[in-house]
This record gives structure tokens, sequence and C-alpha cells, in this order.
């Protein structure tokens, strides 16, 4: 996994916890399952770059 990536998924991942506690602060459904989203999309990238590294070595 390159630097860029894990800046990238690290990014994603922040700006999903801060959608989904702002979501919760403003009673915002709508807004709190996007940051679910955004986290959820981090996590499969984080994965998928694990298992490309995996098969490299």
């Amino acid at each position: 996994m390159g630097f860029d990536d894990k800046l990238e998924n690290a990014a994603t991942d922040a700006s999903g916890k801060a959608k989904e506690a702002a979501g919760k602060a403003t009673d915002d459904e709508s807004l709190e399952a996007e940051g679910r989203t955004d986290q959820a999309k981090s996590d499969l990238r984080q994965a998928g770059e694990k298992v490309k590294d995996a098969f490299k070595h």
C-alpha cells in the first residue's frame, strides 16, 4: 500500500467520522449514513490494498 493511498484512506475515514458525528449532533440521519458509508469505503480500499500487497511479496 503506497503512502498516498494510506493518506487518502485516512482522510476519507476522518471525513466519514466527522460527517457521522455532525449527523448525530444535528439529528440528520442522511448525513450520519453518508459518514458511515465513507468509512466503509475507506475500510474496503484499505483491505484491497493489503491484499494487493500480500500478492506482491
